[in-house]
C-alpha cells in the first residue's frame, strides 16, 4: 500500500467505529476489537466479546436499536510506520445526544489514542485509549 492509502485506511476504521457505536451495533464494534484492547474509564477489555459486552453493560439503548448519538471524531492525526506494518492514531472525540426532553447537544467531549498493525494485507485495531476530558448530561447515554 501507499503512504496516502494506508492512511485512508486507519481513518476509515476510526470513522466506522463512531458509525457502528451510533447505530447500535455494539457486535460489529467488537469485530474491530477481535485482536485489541479497549481502554476507557472502566479499565481495559480485550477482544470482540470483552468490548461488545463492555459497551451492552454500559450504554443505553433506545426503541430504534441506538443510543440516539452522534460521535463527531475530529483534529485526526495518523503516523503510518509502512516498514514495520504498524499506526498511531490521535483524534478528538465529542458524543452528542437528543432524546425526547433532551434537546440535542454535546454530552461529553474527549481524545482517542489509537494503534493499528497491518496483518494479512487489513489495517487493524491494536488499541484504542479513551480520554474523555468534558462531561455534560449522560444520564440518558449510560448506565448506573
Amino acid at each position: 500500500m501507499s503512504a496516502a492509502a494506508d492512511t485512508s485506511a486507519v481513518t476509515n476504521l476510526i470513522a466506522r467505529y463512531a458509525e457502528l457505536v451510533d447505530a447500535g451495533d455494539f457486535a460489529g464494534v467488537g469485530a474491530l476489537f477481535a485482536d485489541a484492547v479497549f481502554i476507557g474509564s472502566g479499565g481495559p477489555v480485550r477482544g470482540s466479546e470483552g468490548v461488545e459486552r463492555m459497551l451492552r453493560d454500559t450504554v443505553i439503548l433506545y426503541e430504534d436499536g441506538t443510543p440516539r448519538t452522534h460521535h463527531a471524531t475530529t483534529n485526526v492525526a495518523v503516523e503510518v510506520d509502512a516498514a514495520a506494518g504498524t499506526a498511531a492514531a490521535r483524534s478528538y472525540v465529542t458524543v452528542f445526544q437528543a432524546l425526547s426532553g433532551l434537546p440535542l447537544q454535546p454530552i461529553a467531549a474527549g481524545r482517542y489514542a489509537d494503534r493499528f498493525r497491518l496483518r494479512d494485507g487489513r489495517w487493524r485495531f491494536v488499541e484504542r485509549q479513551v480520554r474523555i476530558h468534558l462531561v455534560g448530561e449522560v444520564s440518558g447515554h449510560l448506565r448506573g
